[in-house]
């Protein structure tokens, strides 16, 4: 199993304030012989469609020496979840969870609007201390 990053729980609060019910904790992928887990998993009821939207929410706190060895292990991590689950759970969309801090320090910055459009980063912007997601990035 895996180690859970430290804003795990604010985030998982956060979404279920949000509305989302928690469907995994964490989300086991497999490819191959190797074992993934993304943190969460969760759904949510479309009322006007009567349709489920499922997101998968993988997060990151960036608490290391170097940020931008951070940001490249997060990207990497993001890239290889996306790809595994394109295959293995197509009808969840993969996000990438980060606080409000390094959303402004990082992903405003010229190099995060980078990876955001070439990536096709989905972020889900959270305040830990309030519990609440303040911004979806689509």
């Amino acid at each position: 199993m895996p180690a859970f990053d430290l804003y795990h729980d604010a985030v998982k609060q956060a979404l279920i304030k949000d509305g989302w019910i928690i469907t995994h904790d964490p989300l086991h992928l497999r490819w191959g012989r190797k074992d993934m887990y993304v943190d969460l998993g969760a759904k949510r009821l479309i009322v006007a469609t009567r349709a489920e939207e499922n997101i998968a929410v993988e997060v990151k706190s960036f608490v290391s020496a170097s940020e931008m060895e951070a940001f490249r292990d997060a990207i990497g991590q993001y890239a290889i979840y996306r790809a595994v689950m394109r295959r293995t759970y197509p009808e969840y969309t993969l996000y990438l969870a980060v606080n409000d801090f390094v959303f402004k320090s990082l992903f405003e910055e010229p190099i995060g609007q980078l990876m955001i459009q070439d990536e096709e980063l989905k972020l889900i912007v959270f305040d830990a201390d309030k519990e609440i997601i303040v911004q979806w990035k689509n």
